[in-house]
């Protein structure tokens, strides 16, 4: 997850730009300066044919909200992903960047051992590394997991491994099916994001393939795996392939690559399904002025986030004239003088704090802000911000039983607590 700016705080060197997003990966210069004019801004669209609108018009206020953040554990190696499966033991599996993923019990007790250590089959430093885990939601009957990680290549795979069928605490790294390979085209904006759908269907999240600007235009290219969301069934797999296109993908019939859902991302750093509505909530790094939380609502496909035609709700490039016809604007944005990258949260449906029932959570890396959103309205809404962490923020997670965390670049992991003002 690409920044824009190299600067004060990323001082890990296995992360250091791993959430600096849009950094020209062939130039020292930063593509975008905080602050700079944005150029026009093109009027709104309504929502998009075929969308579901929200079950109400007016915004919830959330400015007594405010929430803070308990240290939980801590691992070693870059937590970048929380997944948990739903089996009753209160188990978080934590990804490291550096190709290991850490078992950690429900006290915040981390196991000696790695659940799996992939380290010697993947590139990791920047924004490359292991990137992304979702387990399958059968796990452990069906003992499948799924990573996205940049191979020694610097190109992207989707595997699955499997349980250790004599330790149900161990993946075994040698059951890795390939499930699918992308080249990348520059060593930034790879995504990495692996959910599973409320439908069951694996969705895969790709940035532009990097550089700045996506000067290979992928993200509006239909044609291309880059730049979008893929849903892939990996039930049923047809002929060579280790998965099918399932029914409903918008391209299926031609128009586009059949595996594609969404289209028009620039670098999507951390999704998550509302497990209540089904609604896809995204995270999408900007280029140099604006960082956008996008929302596909429960089951629509098809949907053109903008990339790289905007960033965010502004034309791009900055001082051109371009048209939303045919966009699915943001439904949040915030500009530089608030941050630098958006990290996509999770809609709260723990049980813990009534205070953030429903509550869209989201923040930002550089500035450590964290935002929230009433999710229950359709329209662009402005985020209201709710806390704020001492250390950079790499990623959101969530418990079997839908309370949330926030992975730290430092190593910590902490329990998202939420109070009134």
């Amino acid at each position: 997850m690409h920044s824009r700016r190299t600067g004060a705080g990323l001082v890990a060197p296995l992360v250091l730009a791993v959430l600096a997003g849009c950094t020209n990966p062939s130039s020292a210069a930063p593509t975008g300066t905080p602050g700079a004019s944005v150029g026009q801004t093109p009027n709104r669209t309504s929502t998009p044919a075929g969308a579901s609108p929200g079950p109400s018009s007016s915004s919830r206020d959330l400015s007594d909200l405010h929430v803070s953040l308990e240290k939980f554990t801590s691992v070693e190696g870059g937590p970048l992903a929380i997944a948990a499966p739903d089996d009753g033991s209160g188990r978080l599996f934590i990804v490291a960047q550096d190709g290991r993923i850490w078992l950690v019990d429900k006290e915040g007790n981390v196991h000696a051992d790695p659940v799996v250590d992939l380290r010697d089959r993947l590139t990791s430093g920047g924004e490359q590394g292991l990137l992304g885990l979702a387990l399958h939601p059968g796990f452990p009957d069906d003992p499948r997991a799924f990573v996205n990680y940049t191979d020694q290549s610097g190109d992207s795979v989707i595997a699955s491994l499997n349980l250790d069928p004599d330790d149900p605490d161990r993946l075994d790294p040698a059951s890795e099916q390939r499930i699918l390979f992308i080249d990348q085209p520059y060593p930034n904006h790879n995504g990495g994001n692996l959910l599973f759908g409320p439908d069951g269907y694996l969705y895969a999240f790709f940035g532009d393939g990097g550089s700045g600007g996506d000067p290979q235009g992928n993200g509006q290219n239909r044609d291309a795996l880059l730049g979008k969301v893929l849903r892939l069934d990996i039930d049923h797999p047809r002929g060579s392939d280790a998965y099918s296109n399932p029914d409903g993908n918008p391209f299926l019939d031609g128009g586009g690559r059949p595996e594609v859902w969404l289209v028009g991302l620039r670098n999507p750093w951390r999704s998550s399904f509302d497990r209540e509505t089904g609604d896809l909530w995204i995270g999408d790094v900007g280029q140099g002025a604006w960082e956008e939380v996008d929302v596909a609502r429960a089951g629509v496909g098809g949907l053109n986030l903008g990339w790289n035609r905007m960033e965010g709700n502004h034309c791009y490039p900055p001082g051109s004239d371009c048209s939303t016809e045919g966009l699915t604007t943001p439904v949040s944005e915030y500009s530089h003088d608030k941050g630098c990258t958006v990290v996509g949260g999770y809609v709260y449906r723990g049980s813990k704090y009534l205070d953030l029932d429903g509550v869209y959570l989201f923040a930002d890396y550089c500035s450590g802000r964290i935002f929230a959103l009433d999710p229950a309205t359709d329209g662009f809404r402005e985020p209201v911000e709710v806390g704020n962490a001492d250390t950079n923020i790499s990623s959101f997670g969530e418990d079997a039983a839908g309370e949330l965390y926030i992975t730290h670049l430092n190593g910590d992991v902490s329990r998202v607590v939420a109070t009134s003002r």
